[in-house]
């Protein structure tokens, strides 16, 4: 049963906390917590199977009725706290997300956890992303193809950096994910017999003549310097988008969506 707590001071320790939160990546690692806001990401976490520790809303934005409803189905029930309209306005980094501000526990993401839940997988992997809105926009486009999995390789920012989950609209929480170094994730796919395309300009392909049906990886790096050569040296084969302009690279997010495509189409998805 919901009790009235609430919080209108801006130096209240737990107001001091999300904002250390949000900031520093230091304090997510340390405390195994990060911060969310808006209703569809709540949703999100909650049908991720992410547990939420506290959830904060200011009840002119969101009736506590629709609250309680919504997080019914939380287990275990986070503490809920009404905040004034000053605490919100400065734990928001939106003003469109209904009020709504959470603390949740953060996934270890470990490769030997993770499950794939099909014999033969289609897989995102991204080495080094260094911007969060290429990252979120990367969930994104494995949200919308249903991959089996992303597998995100020597990561520069964490993957509860407020930016990644603002931009991946809260697909972080529903992807399987998984986090590890280049070197371990190569000896998975070998492991698990699933062959490695890497997005590269040379000794390549058009990625239209390559098989995607059987179990595949597509290996995408960074725009600036691409995959590093121990991908390429594992690569079973390096695949490029031909291009008409007078350049040679799309934006990391953009490549990836025309590849994952390709090879859903190919796999009879549409």
């Amino acid at each position: 049963m919901y009790e009235s707590k609430q919080i209108s001071s801006l130096q209240n320790p737990l107001i001091k906390k999300i904002a250390a939160l949000q900031d520093k990546s230091r304090e997510r690692k340390k405390s195994g917590l990060f911060v969310l806001e808006g209703l569809r990401e709540i949703q999100l976490a909650i049908k991720g199977k992410y547990n939420l520790d506290t959830v904060l809303f200011q009840e002119d934005l969101i009736a506590v009725d629709t609250l309680l409803e919504m997080l019914d189905v939380s287990v275990p029930q986070p503490d809920i706290i009404a905040i004034t309209k000053e605490v919100y306005a400065k734990l928001a980094y939106r003003k469109t997300t209904e009020g709504l501000v959470a603390l949740a526990h953060s996934k270890p993401h470990a490769l030997n956890e993770l499950d794939l839940p099909s014999r033969n997988p289609l897989i995102l992997i991204a080495e080094a992303p260094e911007k969060p809105g290429n990252m979120g926009a990367l969930l994104r486009t494995a949200d919308a193809a249903g991959l089996d999995a992303v597998i995100i390789a020597n990561p520069k920012s964490d993957l509860y950096n407020p930016n990644i989950i603002r931009s991946s609209v809260g697909c972080v929480f529903t992807n399987n994910i998984a986090i590890g170094s280049t070197s371990e994730i190569i000896s998975y796919l070998k492991e698990k017999n699933i062959h490695c395309y890497c997005a590269a300009l040379t000794a390549s392909r058009n990625y239209t003549e390559v098989d995607f049906k059987r179990a595949s990886a597509i290996v995408v790096g960074t725009e600036a310097t691409g995959l590093s050569q121990e991908w390429l040296d594992s690569s079973g084969q390096n695949i490029i988008i031909p291009m008409a302009g007078e350049i040679d690279s799309l934006n990391v997010s953009v490549s990836a969506a025309i590849l994952i495509f390709e090879a859903k189409r190919q796999r009879g998805f549409f």
